[in-house]
């Protein structure tokens, strides 16, 4: 099952269009300000079908939910291809936050119920990381292969059908999960049990102090660098149209080249980082050890980003940019590792779902705003204070908690 598990993540980021995806939408004219509004109601929708989905996937088999999560993933795929206006691609980003909801927490909870069944339950850092290692190496090979169709077709529009084949090969790879994934299903739908475990995991949420402060961790460390880490995307194409090469070619052509091999360089290090997450735990002995080292870390990366983004220093940028997404990479799989412990087996998949939906709020807020104010400022600077502002914060609040 490792071998599905891992082809799993690496079909799933054959994502071509995710290193241009800001680039496809202001090549269709859309301002900052937009297209944070696009990813704000993506992770609206998301919210709103997250915790249900979860308990639907524990209730009533998690493979039909993954695959109906794929399917929703090509059809929103499909929409922003063919959509100009913006009215459109909100439908589009409808698709995405509802193929998100079903997937997220979903498959997590399927690796860990195999972990227990086969005794292994103590490996939950390590065998996720070394899975989400290759969902990394799936987009460092999906970025090269982007970079060429970008290259060859002269638009960032056209990567949205590409991306359609690999999800459907993943469809095919859910066929071959056992049922005993699924979890402890019932056979017939009944909103009312769909009801009562979504209320007790979320009565165990808010009540629960350690699972509240994961909580709030997951939405100042994910929800950020989710809102904030595709702005590397229109800074490396000012970086391609600064650099005195390839002046032969057009901006969309070398900003492909540039980004390809950026995304290539970043995609492989998350997959090192994802594969050797759980040595940071070792190494602090614990998983709320390995969170409070890399929080510090998380502060200094964006505090430094403030002043090279004032004074466009593109090589420094480019640099922390990178630097954030190996921390993210560090730091996933532990705190997945610290919400699974505090959840029941028959409960996995929704409070995983509670863990996507907190990440999702903080995202709905955070996009739209630092898009206004890079909009408002004309320069990126802001996404380093923003950064800066919320890993104060946390480290204030939790002074002392092992954070």
């Amino acid at each position: 099952m490792l071998f599905r598990f891992s082809l799993y993540g690496f079909l799933k980021n054959q994502r071509y269009y995710d290193a241009f995806l800001i680039l496809a939408f202001r090549e269709k004219g859309l301002t900052f300000f937009q297209i944070g509004l696009l990813i704000g109601f993506r992770e609206v929708c998301t919210n709103l079908f997250e915790i249900p989905s979860g308990a639907v996937a524990d209730l009533y088999g998690r493979r039909r939910a993954m695959i109906f999560s794929f399917v929703a993933y090509i059809a929103s795929f499909a929409t922003f291809a063919m959509s100009e206006s913006l009215f459109l691609l909100f439908g589009g980003m409808f698709f995405f936050g509802l193929g998100d909801a079903f997937r997220s927490g979903t498959h997590k909870a399927m690796i860990f119920d195999w972990l227990r069944l086969q005794g292994r339950s103590d490996e939950k850092t390590k065998i996720y990381g070394y899975t989400r290692s290759w969902s990394q190496m799936g987009s460092a090979v999906s970025v090269l292969i982007a970079g060429a169709l970008v290259f060859y077709r002269g638009n960032f529009t056209d990567i949205f059908w590409f991306s359609i084949v690999p999800y459907a090969f993943n469809i095919v790879n859910f066929f071959g999960y056992p049922a005993a994934l699924d979890g402890d299903r019932k056979s017939e739908f009944s909103l009312k049990a769909v009801v009562a475990l979504l209320g007790k995991a979320l009565k165990l949420s808010v009540q629960f102090p350690p699972l509240r402060r994961l909580v709030f961790e997951g939405m100042g460390f994910e929800g950020m660098f989710k809102a904030s880490k595709d702005y590397l995307q229109p800074i490396l194409k000012q970086t391609a149209i600064a650099l005195p090469l390839l002046l032969m070619l057009d901006e969309s052509k070398r900003a492909a080249l540039l980004v390809a091999g950026v995304y290539f360089v970043l995609y492989f290090l998350s997959s090192f980082a994802s594969r050797n997450s759980h040595k940071v735990t070792e190494w602090q002995g614990s998983d709320e050890g390995a969170a409070r080292v890399m929080w510090w870390v998380n502060l200094g990366l964006y505090a430094l980003l403030i002043p090279v983004l004032w004074f466009n220093t593109y090589p420094a940028i480019i640099a922390l940019f990178i630097g954030l997404a190996i921390l993210q990479n560090f730091w996933r799989p532990g705190l997945i590792s610290r919400f699974n412990a505090q959840s029941t087996p028959e409960m996995s998949a929704t409070v995983l779902s509670i863990e996507a939906q907190s990440k999702s709020l903080a995202t709905i807020v955070l996009a739209p705003s630092l898009g206004w104010l890079v909009d408002r400022v004309g320069s990126f600077w802001p996404v380093g204070v923003v950064g800066t502002l919320i890993a104060v914060a946390i480290l204030l609040v939790y002074r002392g908690k092992d954070v």
